[in-house]
């Protein structure tokens, strides 16, 4: 697996990471077309893209920064069969590399559901276990998510 950087992403690029997107996440976070995913994109200031690219050049996760609420934040969606072998540690590492500080939303509870009707696990642990902490007093509470506050600091 190889992580290619991109400030700018191709429509083909989009369209994976849009099927990743709504493949992985609960479903209620889905988008339903490819305009509503790009007017999410074109939203994010200061955007970064890192994708875990496969040796067939499949993209298999995606990572990616941006500035919001003058605070640095991030996102990442891995392909649920490649999850559990360190491809997920290793994109935040490589996001780690640029910034010194890191700011994200993390599901704390598994009642979402995903396309394929299964639940969606927490990666609460997984964010702890790459050094983040969890901020308590500031969650995320709409009809789309439900989630807790993460921050890394260098």
């Amino acid at each position: 697996m190889n992580i290619v950087q991109k400030e700018v992403l191709s429509l083909q690029d989009k369209e994976v990471l849009c099927e990743l997107w709504n493949n992985e996440y609960p479903e209620k976070l889905s988008y339903q077309t490819i305009e509503d995913f790009n007017l999410y994109l074109d939203g994010l200031i200061n955007t970064k893209h890192y994708l875990l690219i496969d040796d067939e050049n499949k993209i298999r996760g995606w990572a990616f920064t941006f500035f919001r609420d003058e605070e640095d934040w991030f996102a990442i969606i891995l392909d649920e069969k490649i999850q559990g072998n360190g491809f997920g540690s290793l994109l935040i590492k490589e996001l780690k590399k640029n910034k010194t500080i890191l700011n994200g939303w993390a599901v704390d509870h598994e009642n979402d559901v995903k396309r394929n009707k299964e639940f969606y696990k927490s990666p609460l642990m997984f964010y702890i276990k790459n050094g983040f902490t969890i901020c308590e007093n500031s969650r995320i509470e709409n009809q789309k998510i439900s989630a807790v506050k993460i921050n890394w600091k260098l």
